[in-house]
């Protein structure tokens, strides 16, 4: 096994487990909300508040990674995420939970934000496309881990269980990474910093190109997370009355995103990022209304619709950004995930005061109303694209 492949696979682990940590207590929402006597809302904190801890601090991890050794800041991350998992695990107190979940989303970004500025500093240009893709299907692998540690590997009323697992998981992965990573070398830790002067947070602000696809990557993940966050409150409820277990099933969709991100990444380069995202933008609209319907059937072929057109969407985004990049890959990325993960957050937490107000279908008529953002890059770059050939 090659150097390139060890690197790969390592990356895959760590980013995959650092995502499981994400969205472990989602399918058993409704049962911290009995378990701890809280309203919905308060029971999505336990979601909401990883992805809001990811915010405030991935600029800052972005800011690092540009400047020091990338082993360092995993071995940190690793391990304040696994203090955070085995808190949650121990914890009586909800306020405690939810603020260890805080603790967790601030350290996810060195083990994800950090790698992404590495890889895209690092990696030939030719092979970016496709193995961005694979770093966007390692979260994806990591969704749907979570989801299924949470509430199917572990029984349900075990969900404490499930937190000590995914504990030991992200310090094996921190480990493995820590020992096949290759050393940063001193020319290329000083080339990065020789750029700083070039791009600074601001001025990547200032390029509309960028902006675009920072508002097109939060855009989709406010239309994609709430649907997963809410969906076991949808399922367990009238017409459909299903069992944890049974809903924790459903998210098994998810497998096809792992396999989409390096299609996307090929595709992106053969038909353009602009046609690309007006395909997905379309993709999701169709989903969110087939998740309306009062049949089983429409529900798991609107997931997979919802699915497909968010982890293109991701992709196709992502694989932009960095195509449009001479320097500064870390903050640029930082700046992407801190966009996506304030999109996810506000999606959560408006569409969980939209259920309170009208149910499933506040959700997704709340949802459907952004997606006028990825439509609007995808059109702009469509543009750019033309203007360019």
């Amino acid at each position: 096994m090659n150097n390139i492949v060890k690197i790969q696979l390592a990356v895959f682990a760590l980013v995959s487990s650092a995502f499981t940590n994400i969205y472990l207590p989602q399918p058993v929402l409704p049962i911290l909300q009995s378990e701890f006597q809280i309203t919905p809302v308060q029971a999505s904190l336990s979601v909401s508040l990883v992805i809001l801890g990811i915010v405030l601090s991935n600029l800052f991890f972005g800011y690092l990674s540009d400047r020091y050794s990338i082993k360092p800041i995993i071995v940190c991350g690793g391990l304040f995420v696994a203090v955070g998992g085995g808190i949650c695990s121990l914890t009586l107190n909800y306020n405690i939970l939810i603020s260890a979940r805080l603790l967790q989303g601030l350290f996810i970004p060195a083990l994800t934000t950090s790698l992404a500025a590495w890889l895209a500093r690092t990696l030939p240009a030719k092979r970016l496309s496709v193995v961005m893709g694979s770093y966007v299907s390692a979260t994806i692998m990591g969704g749907l881990g979570g989801r299924l540690l949470g509430g199917w590997v572990h029984p349900p009323l075990h969900w404490r269980d499930a937190f000590v697992t995914a504990s030991i998981l992200i310090l094996v992965t921190t480990l493995m990474a820590v020992f096949v990573l290759p050393p940063d070398e001193k020319k290329e830790i000083a080339s990065v910093k020789g750029s700083n002067g070039k791009e600074t947070y601001f001025s990547l602000l200032k390029r509309k190109e960028l902006l675009l696809i920072y508002a097109c990557g939060a855009g989709s993940f406010l239309i994609f997370s709430p649907v997963f966050n809410y969906l076991p409150y949808r399922l367990s409820h009238p017409p459909f009355d299903f069992a944890t277990e049974t809903i924790t099933m459903v998210y098994l969709v998810y497998v096809f995103g792992i396999f989409l991100g390096p299609i996307s990444g090929k595709l992106s380069s053969r038909f353009g990022g602009g046609v690309m995202l007006l395909a997905s933008s379309t993709l999701l609209g169709v989903s969110l209304l087939l998740l309306l319907q009062p049949y089983i059937v429409a529900v798991v072929i609107g997931l997979l619709g919802v699915c497909v057109g968010f982890f293109t969407t991701h992709t196709v985004a992502v694989v932009l950004l960095n195509r449009k990049l001479s320097c500064s890959h870390g903050k640029a990325n930082a700046l992407y995930v801190l966009f996506y993960y304030t999109g996810g957050w506000l999606g959560i937490t408006g569409a969980g005061f939209a259920y309170e107000y009208a149910d499933w279908k506040g959700v997704v008529m709340f949802l459907a109303a952004f997606l006028i953002i990825p439509v609007s890059a995808g059109l702009f770059e469509r543009r750019a694209e033309t203007i360019a050939k």
